[in-house]
């Protein structure tokens, strides 16, 4: 799959950094590949955090990573920490 401008929303940010979220039907896998936000490389700057819904058509996951690299042309990602999902209710 690929990045999808239209999913991506700023959700806030201050001080340099913007908090972003993302929500895709791709794995998490595919969102932590290097170049797969290069759409964005101009909106989304250095060291913003991205909170990403992935595999929303097949087993979600919920992550949040941050920008390691961003220089104007290409970007990427650290792997990300997944939001463990535990209902014991």
């Amino acid at each position: 799959m690929a990045f999808n401008a239209d999913n991506l929303v700023r959700i806030g940010g201050g001080s340099g950094t913007a908090l972003w979220k993302y929500t895709t039907t791709d794995t998490q896998a595919d969102v932590n590949t290097v170049g797969y936000f290069n759409q964005a490389v101009k909106m989304i700057n250095l060291h913003d955090i991205i909170f990403v819904a992935a595999d929303t058509d097949g087993t979600p996951s919920v992550f949040y990573a941050y920008v390691n690299a961003n220089n104007g042309v290409a970007m990427d990602i650290v792997d990300g920490v997944v939001v463990t999902v535990t209902d014991s209710d």
